[in-house]
């Protein structure tokens, strides 16, 4: 038997609108002609195009009994990264169970960064088991298609915990840049950790706190918003005239939303570190100082940690595993606060 992510009982995580649209895209088509009209008003530079439709933080989900399953991935795009390998760009991580069972059973990879078709077989004991595929970060994916035994049973994944996505906010360091492989990127390892369901909205130089964004995420509902796009805003002067106001926007129609707010973790080669990480906590202070319970605030420079923060960057901008665990662990135990507010 052979199922296409498109049909069911496969269930995709982490695609806004997917149930409604069928479409593999982290953006609507109105949102990104909206974002290159503003563009060509005001400057500046992104593939939104591109960017939207590339599947940062997409999952597609099942249970079976199968002993054999076969993976076979068609991408529409070959968008390769200096900064990463084509496990890190272009391939699908592949994970069995759930909880304290989860484990990664390997990568879905193109035999080339010239390949846009990528084929793998996985073998597992008959019990009836979760299987998730965690798409490529870089590529616009055409297809995945799972092929099961006969006699197999094929069923919906087992929900998570937290069934209403938490929504990332940010960057390229949110988007899951350098990660060796998708699933360690920060965002992916809090999900992971909390079995919480997410939308990863990380657009590499893309995200600068616009309106459009901040009006798409209140649309989607999440169950927290977590925003850091300080290393996307040029200035601090930008940063300044963007921050507060975009999270203003959301709070003033999404007045009980948990939002977490963090400023940039490569501080020390960044020009007006300290001018930035005061203009984030200004909003985060501000808010608090008006009554809002809702909100919170990491300084980007506890992030790494104390020891060998020099080793958590590949380029000293983008984290490495390393610097994305340490990430992650920091980030862990607010995240999990702000969620259980929404239970």
């Amino acid at each position: 038997m052979t199922y296409s992510i498109f049909d069911k009982p496969i269930k995709v995580y982490g695609v806004p609108n997917f149930e409604k649209t069928g479409r593999l895209e982290r953006l609507p088509q109105e949102l990104r002609v909206k974002l290159l009209d503003r563009q060509r008003l005001y400057g500046g530079n992104m593939d939104i195009e591109h960017l939207g439709r590339r599947t940062a933080g997409a999952r597609a989900a099942f249970r079976t009994s199968s002993r054999n399953i076969k993976i076979t991935m068609r991408l529409e795009t070959l968008a390769p990264d200096p900064g990463m390998s084509r496990f890190a760009c272009s391939s699908a991580c592949v994970y069995f169970g759930r909880g304290e069972s989860w484990r990664f059973a390997g990568l879905v990879s193109p035999e080339s960064y010239m390949s846009k078709v990528a084929v793998r077989s996985f073998e597992k004991d008959e019990k009836l088991e979760d299987v998730m595929i965690f798409l490529p970060r870089n590529e616009i994916v055409e297809d995945i298609t799972v092929e099961i035994d006969d006699c197999a049973e094929f069923f919906e994944p087992t929900s998570y915990r937290y069934e209403k996505p938490m929504v990332f906010f940010g960057s390229s360091i949110t988007e899951g840049g350098h990660a060796s492989i998708v699933t360690n990127a920060y965002t992916a390892l809090l999900s992971r950790w909390l079995d919480a369901d997410y939308y990863n909205l990380g657009f590499s130089g893309s995200c600068r706190g616009q309106i459009e964004f901040g009006e798409y995420i209140c649309s989607l509902e999440p169950s927290v918003l977590i925003y850091d796009y300080d290393h996307n805003a040029p200035t601090a002067k930008e940063l300044a005239a963007t921050h507060e106001p975009f999270f203003e926007y959301v709070r003033g129609r999404m007045p009980q939303l948990p939002v977490l707010m963090m400023s940039a973790p490569n501080w020390e080669n960044m020009p007006e570190a300290d001018v930035r990480r005061d203009i984030i906590r200004r909003t985060y202070e501000n808010a608090a100082a008006k009554g809002d319970k809702n909100v919170r605030f990491i300084d980007g420079r506890e992030v790494f940690g104390k020891d060998e923060r020099q080793v958590c960057t590949t380029d000293t901008v983008h984290p490495n595993d390393f610097g994305f665990h340490r990430m992650a662990e920091t980030i862990f135990p607010v995240l999990k606060e702000l969620l259980e507010k929404t239970r």
